[in-house]
């Protein structure tokens, strides 16, 4: 029997994944974080959200605190990661949201399994793979993480996360992200950038997305052109999509009140709130 609280372990897929489960709801919005971070950086979503509905958030394999396997990491086994993370915990359907790398879980496993899903939340994400020039740069990125150069990479991945302004006026977000990523495994950020690199394009399956979906992006993002969420809006019938100003690749950090607003009014929208206001 699965349980309800913070900092919770699971078996799944033959890994332990720990999670969060807080609040309560017939239909529960899971987040899936982005790379290299872990379940703590939904914190602002987790800490609201909860008062309203069932809010689940989890580590990644190889993130966090959840564990790692021998199998080779890619985008389908992290798909099959959330589907039996589903099982375990006994949900038939949830509303998802995926950030940047977890968009790309999401609209692998929403292909694949597309009863499981009740809608989906699209967060400064894409469809399309990696370009030659995009699998070259993580193949730097690799060399440089195996060579030691962890600080480095974090560093220069800090300046492409965050909106400009952000980096001087929100010293405490970059700090926290900065302690995530140096303290994930060398061996995780290279098998996952790995993954990244040989991802499969989705694009093709957007047209068939009957869900709600909300799509979510910042015109400041350096990492995930906003472009790539007005094409993913053009492609799925009757999305809506809101862009968050002031903030780069990690809105629900940077601006995390009008990321929770966003969010809180697509669930209402749903009537799975059971709190109103």
């Amino acid at each position: 029997m699965y349980q309800k609280g913070t900092d919770i372990q699971i078996k799944v897929n033959d890994i332990i994944i720990n999670y969060n489960d807080l609040g309560e709801g017939k239909l529960p919005i899971i987040f899936i974080h982005g790379f290299p971070f872990d379940q703590s950086s939904w914190k602002f979503q987790l800490d609201y959200l909860q008062q309203y509905t069932r809010v689940i958030t989890y580590d990644i394999r190889g993130f966090g605190k959840s564990t790692s396997s021998d199998e080779k990491t890619t985008i389908p086994l992290l798909a099959d990661d959330l589907i039996k993370f589903m099982d375990a915990l006994q949900i038939q359907k949830a509303i998802i949201c995926g950030l940047s790398m977890g968009g790309y879980i999401l609209l692998n496993a929403l292909h694949r399994y597309p009863e499981r899903f009740a809608a989906i939340i699209l967060s400064n994400t894409q469809c399309i793979a990696d370009s030659a020039e995009a699998k070259e740069k993580r193949q730097k990125n690799i060399h440089l993480i195996e060579s030691g150069g962890i600080a480095t990479y974090t560093e220069n991945m800090i300046q492409n996360l965050f909106y400009a302004e952000s980096l001087t006026k929100k010293p405490d977000a970059i700090t926290f992200i900065r302690k995530i990523m140096l303290s994930t495994s060398s061996t995780t950020l290279t098998d996952t950038l790995r993954a990244l690199a040989h991802r499969e394009e989705m694009c093709y399956t957007l047209s068939t997305i009957s869900i709600p979906t909300l799509i979510i992006s910042s015109k400041e993002d350096k990492s995930i052109p906003f472009q790539q969420s007005s094409f993913m809006h053009q492609q799925i019938p009757r999305s809506i999509i809101q862009f968050i100003d002031k903030a780069g690749h990690l809105p629900n950090l940077e601006q995390p009140e009008e990321f929770n607003r966003l969010i809180k009014d697509f669930a209402m929208s749903m009537n799975i709130m059971h709190v109103a206001g």
